[in-house]
């Protein structure tokens, strides 16, 4: 019985802090984008901590793109943005 409590909740704990970290994708316009301060704001607001070596596909404001990100805390995280085609 103890065994089975112990993998249980090994089992539980593995699945929240994966859970914690999974990755959300939105779509939206560019409002801002900040190479500088390394930041992505969409129409709606919502604002990207960019990673440290993003490589600028060419963003422009106006531009549509798909933005891949893990929220932590209060902030988004931008794993990968990728514009959309016309």
């Amino acid at each position: 019985m103890r065994a089975l409590l112990t993998s249980l909740t090994l089992l539980s704990a593995i699945s929240l802090s994966s859970a914690a970290f999974a990755a959300s994708t939105t779509t939206g316009t560019i409002r801002a984008y900040d190479a500088q301060a390394m930041t992505l704001t969409l129409k709606n607001g919502t604002k990207f901590l960019l990673p440290g070596g993003f490589k600028d596909p060419g963003l422009k404001v106006g531009e549509r793109v798909t933005v891949a990100y893990q929220t932590m805390g209060n902030k988004h995280r931008a794993m990968a943005v990728t514009p959309l085609t016309p």
